[in-house]
């Protein structure tokens, strides 16, 4: 089990039972979301992850999807792998992918809502007379 995994677990046993997350946070975990929203960090990654929320697909079902070459897919699906946020299984001669950690959803809505509240006040200010804004 990685360490990934296992504070994963700890985190949801944490939750379930409401058990508040440390403070401050320990330096291993700090590592652990780092290196999650690194993973999270590149565009295609995102976009496949999007595409996988319809449903399982293989490389080449992604490939065609997204206009991506077979060695781009198959790079970004192997660091979420690695991260485990899909999962793969052989079917035939084709590998595969889905979903294995929908949390990421929602980490990714709560982004979009800070970026909607970011627009939402930007429109405001524009919205404002040009004295008013100063």
């Amino acid at each position: 089990m990685s360490n990934y995994t296992t504070v994963c677990l700890w985190y949801n046993v944490a939750m379930r039972d409401a058990v508040p997350l440390p403070h401050p946070l320990p330096e291993p975990l700090i590592e652990l979301v780092a290196e999650r929203f690194r993973v999270l960090g590149e565009p295609m990654r995102i976009r496949l992850l999007d595409r996988l929320r319809e449903g399982d697909a293989s490389v080449g079902e992604l490939q065609d999807a997204l206009g991506a070459s077979q060695q781009n897919v198959s790079k970004h699906l192997a660091i979420l792998h690695g991260a485990e946020m899909v999962s793969r299984k052989k079917q035939g001669n084709r590998t595969v992918y889905s979903i294995s950690d929908p949390g990421v959803f929602e980490l990714c809505e709560q982004v979009c809502g800070g970026v909607r509240r970011q627009l939402q006040e930007l429109d405001a200010i524009l919205q404002q007379p040009s004295a008013a804004r100063g």
